[in-house]
């Protein structure tokens, strides 16, 4: 049997995933978590040979956790679930020794046959997600946005960036408003996440 950690935060989506694995006779999930700072704990407790993990989890990302585990337990493959392809996240995980990459909305079958070839030690790149990662998306932010976005993504405060860019502080408060309202994001943190994952910074 392959011994399966899932890690994925949306609970339906989770139990459905529980329920398509059961099907397969030499699959077995061991163990579930919704949050990606209990990975580790949970891979500890149970062993698994292979850890699906989504990529966008709360308390830490599904990519810092994958890098955790390469590292704590080297011999559990990882195959990570994604909604989309970039440059950035394709590259990030290759970088912590992640084995696998697919596409959320893949076929049921083929993730099973994805936590099959990732526990014999193959690499498995879903080729949709690998075309995408190969042609950048083109950044909806201006070269301004970009710099502001980038100092904060290295740690720098309000203050610091305005120094830095010359520019007033309710002016870089302004333009991290506008790019996080660009990027969709849900906060700062969030759209530093998005830049970042789409090789924009």
């Amino acid at each position: 049997m392959i011994r399966t950690l899932l890690a994925e935060d949306m609970h339906l989506v989770r139990g459905a995933l529980v329920a398509l694995l059961a099907y397969e006779e030499d699959i077995e999930v061991v163990a579930e978590v919704e949050r990606g700072d209990r990975i580790l704990a949970a891979a500890h407790a149970c062993r698994p040979d292979v850890a699906v993990i989504d990529i966008a989890l709360p308390g830490k990302d599904g990519l810092t956790a994958a890098g955790e585990l390469h590292e704590k337990l080297p011999d559990c493959g990882v195959l990570i679930l994604t909604g989309v392809g970039t440059p950035g996240l394709l590259k990030r995980a290759l970088d912590v020794h992640v084995r696998g990459f697919m596409a959320k909305d893949a076929p049921p079958g083929q993730l099973a046959d994805g936590i099959r070839r990732v526990a014999e030690g193959e690499r498995v790149i879903d080729s949709e997600l690998a075309i995408a990662a190969m042609r950048p998306a083109e950044a909806p932010l201006t070269q301004r946005e970009l710099d502001v976005i980038g100092a904060a993504a290295g740690g720098a405060s309000i203050g610091e960036i305005a120094a830095a860019l010359y520019l007033a502080e309710g002016t870089v408060r302004n333009y991290l408003c506008r790019t996080t309202a660009k990027l969709g994001a849900r906060s700062r943190i969030d759209a530093i996440r998005i830049a970042r994952e789409s090789g924009w910074i």
